[in-house]
């Protein structure tokens, strides 16, 4: 059983596992060369006039990849959302300011965040915390252990499973391809990450 899982987080457990059910059933639809009538969406509406002038083996990767991403990113945003939950309930609105969080981290995030404000683009959020990597992250989990202990199995297990999926988000976050054994990696270690909360 989880510890003190908010609904938001619940939700977004949900979320992530429907995703990756939507991938299997991508893949069987790939590989076996049917349609499912599921009635699901492309993930790109591409811009028709210069779309299309982009090489077909390039949007071909493109869309394979699209799921890797959306997977990727909906654990990234389930990760801020417990961070901020666990931090939040111990130190109240004012948690991001605490020691809870390692000056650091703090700094850099506050900084990306007013790079971001001087480029004269909009800003993708308000909340510091959105602009932390994923290794930052997991930094702050096992910074206050004392905190999220209760939320998992095991620290080590949280730091190796942390490890395997920030060494996959490079290729993903950075436009390459996964080889078949790295996505099926992904699989994994995304089942790791919720088979280690209790």
């Amino acid at each position: 059983m989880m510890g003190s899982t908010s609904p938001e987080s619940a939700l977004r457990l949900f979320v992530i596992a429907n995703l990756l059910t939507e991938y299997a059933l991508d893949r069987v639809e790939t590989d076996f060369g049917i349609g499912l009538s599921r009635g699901h969406r492309q993930t790109v509406s591409a811009d028709q006039d210069y779309y299309p002038q982009i090489e077909k083996a390039i949007r071909v990767e493109a869309a394979q990849m699209a799921p890797h991403y959306e997977v990727f990113y909906s654990l990234e945003k389930t990760i801020r959302g417990l961070v901020r939950d666990v931090l939040e309930e111990d130190e109240g609105d004012e948690w991001w300011k605490s020691e809870r969080v390692p000056d650091q981290i703090r700094t850099e995030c506050e900084k990306r965040m007013q790079r971001e404000t001087d480029s004269g683009t909009t800003v993708r959020s308000t909340d510091p915390l959105d602009f932390s990597t994923f290794g930052e992250l997991g930094e702050m989990i096992k910074k206050n252990w004392d905190l999220f202990g209760g939320q998992f199995t095991s620290k080590k297990a949280v730091e190796t499973v942390m490890g395997r999926l920030n060494a996959l988000r490079g290729p993903i976050a950075h436009c390459s391809p996964l080889a078949e054994d790295e996505v099926l990696r992904l699989q994994l270690s995304v089942r790791d990450w919720f088979r280690l909360m209790e």
